[in-house]
C-alpha cells in the first residue's frame, strides 16, 4: 500500500496537469479548484506516509523500466524526501490559491496551472527518486517546465530573455550533472541511490571522485544560483509573482541544495568538498547580500536575498560537519516560510499599487495594514531577529561558522559570515521601512489597499508559522528536523538545541554586531546607494549576453563553412571522416587473414555482379539525365533482389522488388513536373575529389565485408532459428523477427513511414499554396503527347490486374507468418495495384472514386499495431510478444492463428496509407497544373478532341 501511495504522489501532478486546459471554460475558480485537487490529494497521501517516515522507516517502491541500462522507476521516501515533498506540495497549494486572485482576466490561467503542475511533478520526481538516472530525467524536466513558467508572459521581452537565460544556465549544468551521475554510478556499481549512499568510503577513495564531484557540483551550483552562476535567478523575476514565490522559495533553486544534501554522506568529508562547496557558498552569501541592499525593485531585492540564503545553505553543507548539515536542514524550513511570504507580499504590493519600485513606495502600512503586518513578521525573520524562526537558524549558523577554519585561519569564515549577516539585516529592514513606513504618498500609480483574503491568506499562514516555529521550534518541527537531518548525515545526530536563547556565546555576539551593523547601513543607505551607482563593476548579464553572442557568431561561422546546402559536401565529409577512422583502426592492430576459404563463384553470379557494376557506373555517367538515371537505379534494385533470391532470402527479395516498383512508379510521376536534365553543379576538380573519396570508401567497406566473411563469428540468428516456432509460432524466421523478436523496431519503422507520408503531403500542400503553386498554375507542358492519354490496353490490363493483385496481397499477408510474405510486402503489392489505376486512367479519375481517407488509414494502422503491443502488456508479457494457437473448423483442416496477425495488419494499413498519400500529393500537383477529369477511364484528352472536331469541320 505504501509503495502504491508513493507512485500516486509522484504521478498526481502530471495527471492533474491534463485538467486545467479542459476546465478553464467553466471559469477561473473551477479551473483553480481542479488544479488544487491533485496537489491536495498528493499532500494527503504524503501525510498518511509521514508517521512511518517519522518513526524511522524508509519507504521504497520500484518498477523495472530499463534494467539493462540500470534505469528503473524506483522511488524512496525518507526524512529528507518527506521534508522537500511536503514543502513542494504545501507551498504549491498556497500558490495555486494565490495565483487565482493574482493573475488578471486576460492571463490564460489554464495554461499557467498546467505549467505549474508539470513543474510540481518534476520537482517531486527529483526528491522522491531512488535512481540517480531517474532523478536526472526529472532534473531536466524542471528546467524545461520552469522555462515555460518564467516565460509565461510571452509579451514581455524580459520574461522571454529570463526564461532563455535560466534554461541555458541550468541546462548546461544538467549536462554536467548527467556526466557526474554516470561516473558516480560507475564508481558505486549501481545507479540506485539507496545503494550509492552506503558506499561513501569506496567513492571518496576512487580516482574518479574528483571528476564526479566537480561535475555534480556544477549541476547543483547552476540550479541553486551559486556564484558565478547567480545572475540567472534575478532575471527570472520577470515571471509572474506566483512563479517567483514557488520557484525561488520552495522548489527549483532548492533542487541544487537538495542534491548536495542527498549526496552529503558520500561526497562530503574531504578537503575538496570543503574548499569548493563551503567557499562557493560563502562567496555567494556575501555577494548576494551586498547586491540585495542596493536594489530598488522589490522582487530583485528578494531575488538577491534568495541568492544569499542559498549561498548560506551551500556553505553550511560545505562545512562537512553533521551539526552544520542539521542547521542547513532547519534553515531550509525557515527560509521557506519567510521567503515565500515575502514574495507573495511583493506581488500584493505590485498588484495593488501598480509598481515594485521601492523609490516610489512608502507609507503603505496605513493603507495596507494586513499586508504590512505579514511583511513585518517575515522581514524580521529574514533579518534574524527574535522571536522569529530566522533568528534561531541564524544563531546556529554563526555558531557553526565560529568553529570553522579556512586554511588554518579561524577568523575568515566567521568574519565573512558576519558581513553577510550585517547586509542581511540591512536589506530586510529596508524592505519594510522603505516600503511600509513613512508618510503616505499621493503619487502611487494606483491607490493602494489590502487585497481580497484569497491573496493574503497564504502569506498570512506562512507568517504565522514564522512566529510559531520561532516560539516552539522543537514542538512544531523538531521531529522533522531530526529525521531529515538523520537522512542527510546517515549516522548519529550531533547535539543541537532548537530554542531562542542559548546564553551569551560567540554566536550571540556576532549576531548583535550584525544587527547594529545592519541598522547603520540602513541609516546610511542614501550615500551608500549613490556610491554604489557610481562604482564601476562587472555586469553578469552583460558578460552572459556577450558570451552567448560570441557563441552564436562562432557557430554561425562554422555552420556557413560546413553547411553550404550541397549534399555532396556533407557526404564527402562523412565518408572522409569514416575513412580516416577506418585507416586509424587498421593501423592500430596487426592484420590477421581470415581462416574461412572463399566459396566458388558461379558464372551466373559473376554475370550479375558485372551487371550491378555496369549499372552503378551507368548511374554515375548519366545521372544528370533524370529518366535514364531512374532506369539504371531500377536495374540496380532488381539485381540486388536477384542476389537475395540466390542467397535464399525470398522475403528480402519480395520486399526489395515491391519497394523498387513503388518508388520507381512514384518517381516517374514526380519526374513529370521536373526538368529532364540536372544542371552540372560541381567543377571537374570537385568531381575528381568526390570520386577519390567514394572509391576509397568503397574499397574500405568491401575490405571490411571480406574480413567478416572470411572469419568465424557468432550470430544471434541461431537463437532466432531455434525459437522462431516455439516462441513466435511461425516458421518464417524473418517475419517472426519483424513482428515479435524485433517488433518494437518494426513499430518504430512504420511510424517513421507514416510520418514521411504525412510530411510529403504537408510540404507539397504548403508549396502549392505559395509561389511554387503559382508557377505550376502557369506551367504549360510543351512535350509532345500521345493523342490517347490513357491507352485502352493499359486500362484493361490494370482492371484485370486489380483484383488479382489484391488477392495476391491478401495471400501474402495471410501466409507471411510461415511462408515468405507479411504485412509490409502485402501493403506494397496492393499499393502497386492502386498506383496502376492512377497511371492508367489519370489521377483525378481515380481520385474521384477513392473511398478511403489515407490519413485515417495511416493512423488506424499505427493504432492497431500499438494495440497488439498493449495486449501483450495486459497479458503480463513484454511489449509485442506474440501468442498463438491451433484451431479446427470443419471441414477446414487445422490452422494456426497468431496475435502477430493483428500487428501485421497495422503494418499493412500504414504502408498502404503512406504510399497512397504520397501518390495523392502528386495528384494534387497534377490538378494544380491543369489536368482535367476524364469522363470515362479511356477518354481522349478533351482539348485534343475539340481540336480534332474543328479540323474535321474545316
Amino acid at each position: 500500500m505504501h509503495s502504491t501511495f508513493l507512485f500516486l504522489i509522484a504521478a498526481l501532478p502530471f495527471l492533474g496537469a491534463l485538467i486545467p486546459g479542459v476546465t478553464i471554460r467553466a471559469g477561473r475558480t473551477v479551473c483553480a479548484a481542479f488544479a488544487l485537487a491533485p496537489t491536495l490529494l498528493a499532500l494527503v497521501l504524503l501525510g498518511l506516509l509521514a508517521p512511518s517516515v517519522l518513526a524511522g522507516e524508509v519507504i521504497t517502491a520500484r518498477i523495472e523500466w530499463l534494467p539493462a541500462l540500470g534505469l528503473d522507476a524506483s522511488l524512496m521516501l525518507d526524512g529528507l524526501g518527506l521534508l522537500f515533498a511536503g514543502m513542494i506540495l504545501g507551498v504549491g497549494a498556497l500558490i495555486i490559491i494565490y495565483a487565482r486572485f493574482y493573475l488578471s482576466g486576460d492571463d490564460p490561467v489554464g495554461r499557467f496551472y498546467t505549467y505549474l503542475l508539470l513543474f510540481q511533478g518534476a520537482m517531486l520526481g527529483i526528491v522522491l527518486s531512488d535512481n540517480i538516472l531517474l532523478m536526472l530525467i526529472f532534473w531536466e524536466l524542471t528546467s524545461l517546465s520552469s522555462f515555460l513558467l518564467i516565460g509565461y508572459w510571452t509579451h514581455l521581452p524580459e520574461g522571454r530573455q529570463g526564461a532563455r537565460m535560466a534554461l541555458t544556465v541550468t541546462g548546461l549544468g544538467g549536462l554536467a550533472l548527467l556526466a557526474g551521475g554516470l561516473l558516480l554510478g560507475d564508481i558505486a556499481g549501481s545507479y540506485e541511490l539507496s545503494v550509492i549512499l552506503t558506499r561513501g568510503e569506496e567513492i571518496r577513495s576512487s580516482a574518479l571522485y574528483l571528476p564526479a564531484l566537480l561535475l555534480i557540483l556544477l549541476g547543483a551550483f547552476t540550479k541553486s544560483a551559486q556564484f558565478p552562476f547567480h545572475f540567472w535567478l534575478p532575471h527570472a523575476m520577470a515571471a509572474p509573482t506566483p512563479v517567483s514565490a514557488y520557484l525561488h522559495s520552495a522548489t527549483m533553486v532548492k533542487a541544487g541544495v537538495f542534491l548536495l544534501a542527498r549526496l552529503w554522506p558520500v561526497l562530503s568529508g574531504t578537503p575538496e568538498w570543503f574548499y569548493i562547496v563551503a567557499t562557493t557558498g560563502l562567496v555567494t552569501m556575501v555577494v548576494g547580500a551586498v547586491i540585495a541592499l542596493f536594489k530598488n525593485d522589490l522582487k530583485a531585492l528578494l531575488a538577491y536575498s534568495t541568492v544569499s540564503h542559498l549561498g548560506l545553505l551551500t556553505f553550511l553543507l560545505g562545512l562537512g560537519t553533521p551539526f552544520a548539515a542539521v542547521v542547513a536542514v532547519f534553515h531550509i524550513i525557515n527560509h521557506l516560510t519567510f521567503k515565500a511570504a515575502l514574495f507573495m507580499v511583493a506581488g500584493i504590493v505590485d498588484h495593488e499599487t501598480g509598481t515594485r519600485d521601492i523609490s516610489r513606495l512608502g507609507g503603505l502600512a496605513r493603507l495596507m495594514p494586513v499586508t504590512a503586518l505579514i511583511a513585518l513578521v517575515a522581514a524580521l525573520s529574514m533579518a534574524g531577529l527574535p522571536p522569529f524562526n530566522g533568528f534561531i537558524s541564524k544563531e546556529m549558523t554563526l555558531d557553526a561558522a565560529a568553529h570553522a577554519a579556512w586554511q588554518g585561519n579561524g577568523w575568515i569564515i566567521p568574519a565573512l559570515t558576519t558581513v553577510a549577516a550585517v547586509f542581511s539585516v540591512a536589506y530586510s529592514l529596508r524592505l519594510f521601512v522603505h516600503v511600509f513606513l513613512g508618510p503616505v504618498r499621493e503619487d502611487y500609480p494606483r491607490r493602494p489597499h489590502d487585497p481580497v483574503p484569497g491573496m493574503w491568506a497564504g502569506p498570512a499562514l506562512l507568517a504565522l508559522l514564522v512566529v510559531l516555529i520561532g516560539l516552539m521550534p522543537s514542538a512544531l518541527v523538531g521531529d522533522l528536523v531530526a529525521i531529515a537531518g538523520g537522512a542527510v548525515v546517515k549516522g548519529a545526530l550531533p547535539y543541537y538545541s532548537l530554542k531562542l536563547w542559548h546564553g551569551v556565546n560567540p554566536a550571540l555576539v556576532l549576531s548583535v554586531i550584525a544587527v547594529i551593523g545592519g541598522v547603520i547601513l540602513l541609516w546610511q543607505h542614501g550615500p551608500l546607494l549613490r556610491a554604489w551607482a557610481a562604482a564601476r563593476r562587472p555586469e553578469a548579464k552583460a558578460i552572459f549576453d556577450a558570451t552567448v553572442a560570441a557563441c552564436v557568431a562562432g557557430a554561425d561561422r562554422v555552420t556557413r563553412a560546413l553547411h553550404g546546402g550541397a549534399i555532396s559536401t556533407y557526404l564527402a565529409w562523412f565518408a572522409a571522416f569514416a575513412l580516416v577512422l577506418g585507416v586509424l583502426a587498421w593501423a592500430g592492430g596487426a592484420h590477421v587473414p581470415g581462416s574461412r576459404p572463399p566459396l566458388p563463384i558461379p558464372p551466373t553470379v559473376a554475370a550479375g555482379f558485372v551487371l550491378l557494376i555496369v549499372a552503378t557506373l551507368g548511374v554515375i555517367s548519366v545521372h544528370r539525365t533524370r529518366f535514364l538515371a531512374l532506369i539504371m537505379i531500377g536495374v540496380i534494385g532488381l539485381t540486388v533482389s536477384a542476389g537475395f533470391v540466390y542467397l535464399s532470402a525470398p522475403d528480402l527479395a519480395l520486399t526489395q522488388i515491391s519497394v523498387e516498383t513503388v518508388t520507381t512508379l512514384l518517381l516517374l510521376l514526380a519526374l513529370n513536373f521536373l526538368p529532364r536534365h540536372t544542371p552540372a553543379e560541381s567543377s571537374p576538380a570537385q568531381r575528381l575529389r568526390d570520386a577519390g573519396i567514394a572509391v576509397c570508401a568503397g574499397i574500405g567497406v568491401a575490405a571490411l565485408a571480406y574480413a567478416f566473411l572470411t572469419r568465424d563469428f557468432s550470430s544471434i540468428s541461431e537463437y532466432h532459428l531455434a525459437n522462431s516456432k516455439t516462441g513466435g509460432g511461425g516458421t518464417n524466421v524473418v517475419n517472426v523477427i519483424l513482428v515479435d523478436f524485433r517488433g518494437y523496431d518494426t513499430y518504430g519503422e512504420i511510424i517513421v513511414l507514416g510520418i514521411a507520408g504525412l510530411t510529403i503531403y504537408a510540404l507539397l500542400m504548403s508549396l502549392l499554396s505559395g509561389a511554387a503553386g503559382r508557377r505550376l498554375r502557369n506551367w504549360r507542358d510543351t512535350t509532345p503527347r500521345s493523342r490517347d492519354r490513357h491507352p485502352m490496353m493499359m486500362v484493361v490490363a490494370t482492371r484485370v490486374m486489380m483484383p488479382i493483385a489484391i488477392m495476391v496481397g491478401v495471400y501474402l499477408f495471410l501466409r507471411g507468418h510461415n511462408q515468405p510474405g507479411g504485412g509490409f510486402v502485402a501493403g506494397l503489392v496492393v499499393a502497386i495495384a492502386f498506383l496502376m489505376q492512377y497511371m492508367a486512367s489519370g489521377f483525378l479519375w481515380a481520385q474521384e472514386r477513392q473511398r478511403i481517407e489515407y490519413h485515417a488509414l495511416i493512423g488506424t494502422g499505427v493504432v492497431i499495431a500499438g494495440a497488439a503491443g498493449v495486449g501483450s502488456w495486459l497479458a503480463g508479457r513484454p511489449f509485442l510478444t506474440s501468442s498463438y494457437g491451433y484451431f479446427t473448423i470443419p471441414p477446414i483442416e487445422e490452422f494456426e492463428l497468431a496475435t502477430a496477425m493483428i500487428f501485421d495488419l497495422g503494418v499493412f494499413l500504414t504502408v498502404l496509407g503512406a504510399v497512397m498519400l504520397m501518390l495523392y500529393s502528386l495528384s494534387r500537383m497534377a490538378r494544380v497544373a491543369g489536368e482535367t477529369i476524364n469522363i470515362e477511364p479511356m477518354d481522349v484528352d478533351p482539348s485534343r478532341r475539340a481540336a480534332d472536331g474543328e479540323k474535321e469541320e474545316s
